[in-house]
């Protein structure tokens, strides 16, 4: 870890303190029709950073959170707090992470170094997916393409703001909630939308 890393890790709870008063409001928006998909979820697939493909349909019956991560960012400590809720809820919930270096070059390593770090410093267990881009425009991770375009989940075109923007998407395959960087894993309205109807 190097010493910016170190001291983003020390600082990360004074951040989100000082997000929690700053902000206008939780940056939460969820579907409220409950809109089904135009293209099936369990079309995707993505490859870890270890060269295997994740085909999603493998993942259907389960929650699962897709966020955008970066190595040197001050919200990566969401990385902890991704682990205990992976850990939490593992029985019912599928976490992915896509490291991305979209924002101001905060993931420069390679797939190798960024698996060596999340394990090394948070313990990871969870889904890594090779570095991809995940801002709109192109070379665009087709999981992220979805995720932002209501022409193909149904109802969002919510992008990525900036890293650990957080996606979730239910047992059948409907993208039901986005969470801002700024919203913990461990908040209150992500555990509520978790554990909802969880088995």
């Amino acid at each position: 870890m190097t010493t910016r890393q170190k001291l983003l890790k020390a600082f990360y709870p004074l951040l989100m303190a000082v997000n929690k008063l700053i902000s206008p409001g939780k940056w939460i928006q969820f579907n409220k029709k409950n809109a089904k998909p135009i293209i099936p979820f369990y079309t995707l697939s993505a490859e870890t950073i270890t060269g295997s493909i994740i085909d999603f349909k493998e993942l259907k019956g389960k929650k699962i959170v897709i966020v955008n991560t970066a190595s040197d960012c001050g919200f990566t400590g969401q990385y902890a707090q991704l682990e205990s809720l992976y850990k939490q809820y593992r029985n019912s919930l599928v976490v992915i992470a896509f490291p991305s270096n979209d924002f101001q070059n905060q993931e420069t390593a390679d797939d190798s170094a960024i698996g060596e770090f999340c394990r090394i410093n948070y313990g990871i267990s969870f889904t890594v997916i090779k570095k991809s881009r995940v801002v709109k425009g192109a070379g665009q991770h087709p999981v992220f393409a979805w995720l932002g375009d209501a022409a193909q989940n149904g109802w969002n075109n919510q992008q990525p703001v900036w890293n650990f923007s957080k996606y979730l998407v239910n047992e059948e395959g409907i993208l039901t909630h986005y969470f801002a960087p700024g919203i913990s894993p461990l908040d209150k309205d992500v555990i509520e939308a978790i554990s909802k109807n969880a088995g």
